[in-house]
């Protein structure tokens, strides 16, 4: 199985916005299945071919995993966004990308527009510096500041730590001092997922990286599960296979990546 790696380090120009930066390089197919975890973060995607084919992608929410072959001669630099950075930078409310992969000039957000162009031509491996110099000239504040601390507060709150589990949504709204109901609408609109199912992620998310790490009865425990019962049938809803077959490499059949439009 092959996941992207993230970098050490974000530029502090670009922590405002962007949450982790992975890069991705084949000059040749990845060994076994190449595995996108479910994930409840947006990306902005550099990808380009063997063939010159160069694309500026928005990457929406994905809740459920997808395999696919691994291809050769692809670079790709992902820009992982921070939690409410999607309306101000793409235009759109996070829960409009939910499932979907979109060219950034496609987005209705002039940022987001410009944002593609100052891309395109960029070497994924050495686009970072330029990324440090536009972004923050195109999106100075967020548009709502206080909304966007909160709902990143709630996320932090709700996102598993090696040293805790993470917290219950319903506490996590009596602390910030909101109704659930407001806590679903900022996820809605800076997430693109629901509280809940943001930590329901969050944590098979975990488990995948850490499967064979303890027993699984342990792993449970650490990530907030009620049991191992209840772990089992989270993980296979999400990732389309038990734990077990996961550890060991019994996956579903690869899929093609999804399509999208532009050139």
């Amino acid at each position: 199985m092959t996941i992207a790696e993230p970098l050490p380090t974000v530029p502090e120009a670009l922590r405002p916005w962007i949450a982790e930066v992975r890069t991705m390089s084949f000059s040749e197919p990845p060994e076994g299945t190449f595995v996108q975890l479910p994930d409840a973060v947006i990306k902005v995607v550099l990808r380009v071919t063997g063939e010159g084919r160069r694309d500026v992608l928005a990457v929406g929410p994905r809740v459920r995993a997808a395999y696919h072959e691994g291809k050769a001669h692809i670079e790709c630099v992902e820009l992982r966004l921070a939690p409410g950075t999607a309306r101000p930078l793409l235009g759109v409310a996070a829960a409009g990308l939910v499932g979907r992969v979109v060219p950034l000039d496609d987005l209705p957000g002039g940022a987001a527009r410009r944002f593609a162009r100052e891309m395109r031509w960029l070497d994924p491996r050495e686009a970072l510096p330029r990324v440090a110099e536009v972004l923050p000239e195109l999106l100075a504040e967020p548009a709502d500041p206080a909304r966007t601390a909160l709902l990143r507060a709630a996320v932090e709150a709700l996102s598993l730590r090696m040293d805790r589990a993470p917290a219950q949504v319903r506490d996590v709204a009596r602390e910030l001092a909101v109704s659930e109901r407001q806590l679903r609408n900022l996820f809605t609109d800076g997430v693109g997922v629901s509280p809940k199912h943001y930590a329901r992620i969050d944590r098979v998310r975990a488990l995948a990286a850490r499967a064979g790490s303890a027993g699984w009865s342990e792993l449970a425990a650490a990530t907030g599960y009620f049991d191992q019962s209840h772990m089992t049938t989270d993980f296979r809803a999400l990732m389309g296979v038990p734990p077990r077959s996961f550890l060991t490499g019994r996956l579903p059949a690869v899929s093609p990546c999804q399509a999208v439009r532009g050139g």
